[in-house]
């Protein structure tokens, strides 16, 4: 019987409007759901709860924010203390040189917010056809108008009619493939080029040794803004506070969100190297960059924001990522013989992917899974997410190793490709 108002985000609400599970609490890296079980939270919902669930303090961050003023606009001349506190600290521990912060509400504006920047940038500097924005095959970045038509996941781009122009996609573990584009293109012709340090969404793809650097390099070779994604990277998910410094790369604008308040309220934040940002930033200068939301630094998730960098610091959870980095990959990497499964991927912090031999077995195995109390989602191309909350400990990483075993040995042999009994997905 279908009993919900509610329309889910990237889902096939034929099937999901008999079939909603209700997330009811939780705590540390468990949920609750209304029935009562008690489950792993295995994707930390969408990759967001880095610190766990139920961290009173965060609250209490929040009501304090709330009864002094919850929020007011960045707008103009106007702001709040946290939304200027939270710009100081992130400057502070960002891997972007004399960076300035632009606040908004999540990972979606942010993108927005840098394809509008590059664009801008070269208008002023008189380049005016350099308008290309490049992503890689597989990548996602979000939702919003650029987001949608810059992503590297084509489901997302289908059904629209035409998205907007100038975008191009290169293959994500290719760096010569960028080279190749921009000097058949013309680097005059391109914009900028982003990248997610790990691919996420896109089926947890780590990069090949030398990628990330290299197209660094390619991108300040033909000027080029390098914009470096790391919406789910960032705050200690790849086992550094980010991934642009594990990884040895320096961003022109560095995008963040999810971890910045382990989900507790949303936000985004986009980090800009200095090229970027002074022209409108020039004593006199009457520029405007026209770009904002109603809810950009948000006073009430500043402070949330400001509280959870306490925790990730105080607690040193980047590094207990690093140290449970290992044991994540040797218990996926006991799944790889399973005649079920394609390819593990991960080794890079707590991110991790289990690449089925059919897509269509996904929502099966998954749903064997949150019967057996791991819960369980499946991304791009029918891989198993594996991105727990940073207060997991090696228990928990058998316990997800071992439901996904049986999960597999429930899922017949025999059974032919195409199979399985529930619908694959949608890219999300």
């Amino acid at each position: 019987m279908e009993t919900t108002a509610l329309w889910h985000s990237q889902a096939r609400m034929g099937t999901v409007k008999s079939s909603e599970r209700v997330i009811a609490r939780g705590e540390g890296a468990y949920v609750w759901d209304e029935e009562g079980n008690r489950l792993l939270d295995v994707p930390a919902s969408l990759w967001y709860c880095n610190i766990g669930h139920g961290r009173a303090e965060l609250a209490e961050a929040a009501a304090r924010q709330m009864r002094t003023l919850a929020a007011y606009s960045n707008f103009q001349q106007f702001t709040s203390r946290p939304s200027l506190e939270l710009a100081e600290r992130l400057v502070a521990i960002a891997p972007v040189e004399n960076a300035k912060v632009f606040l908004g509400s999540g990972g979606s504006d942010m993108v927005d917010f840098a394809a509008k920047l590059a664009r801008r940038t070269w208008q002023l500097r008189g380049e005016t056809q350099r308008l290309t924005i490049v992503t890689r095959e597989q990548s996602y970045h979000g939702l919003h108008g650029f987001g949608t038509s810059i992503g590297g996941l084509a489901a997302n781009r289908a059904g629209y009619g035409p998205l907007i122009e100038d975008t191009a996609r290169v293959p994500h573990d290719d760096a010569e493939a960028l080279e190749r584009l921009v000097r058949d293109r013309g680097a005059e012709t391109i914009a900028a080029f982003f990248c997610e340090p790990v691919i996420g969404t896109g089926g947890v793809h780590p990069p090949g040794e030398g990628y990330l650097r290299r197209v660094e390099e390619i991108c300040r070779a033909h000027g080029i803004v390098f914009v470096v994604d790391e919406v789910i990277t960032g705050f200690g998910r790849a086992g550094e506070m980010f991934a642009s410094d594990r990884f040895g790369i320096r961003p022109d604008i560095l995008l963040t969100a999810k971890g910045i308040t382990s989900g507790y309220a949303p936000l985004g934040a986009a980090m800009v190297a200095a090229p970027l940002w002074e022209p409108f930033w020039d004593d006199g200068a009457e520029l405007t960059f026209h770009h904002g939301l109603t809810y950009s630094g948000h006073a009430t998730a500043c402070a949330v924001a400001m509280a959870n960098i306490d925790v990730l610091e105080r607690e040193e959870l980047a590094a207990r990522v690093r140290a449970l980095e290992p044991k994540l990959a040797r218990t996926l990497g006991q799944l790889r013989d399973d005649p079920r499964v394609a390819e593990m991927r991960g080794g890079i912090g707590l991110l991790g992917a289990v690449q089925l031999r059919d897509p269509a077995w996904g929502p099966r195995v998954a749903a064997e899974c949150i019967a057996n109390g791991v819960l369980m989602r499946v991304i791009e191309g029918g891989a198993l997410q594996v991105s727990p909350p940073f207060v997991v400990d090696e228990d928990d990483i058998d316990l997800i190793g071992a439901v996904i075993a049986d999960a597999l040995e429930a899922l017949p042999l025999e059974m032919p490709l195409g199979a399985a009994s529930l619908p694959q997905p949608s890219s999300q």
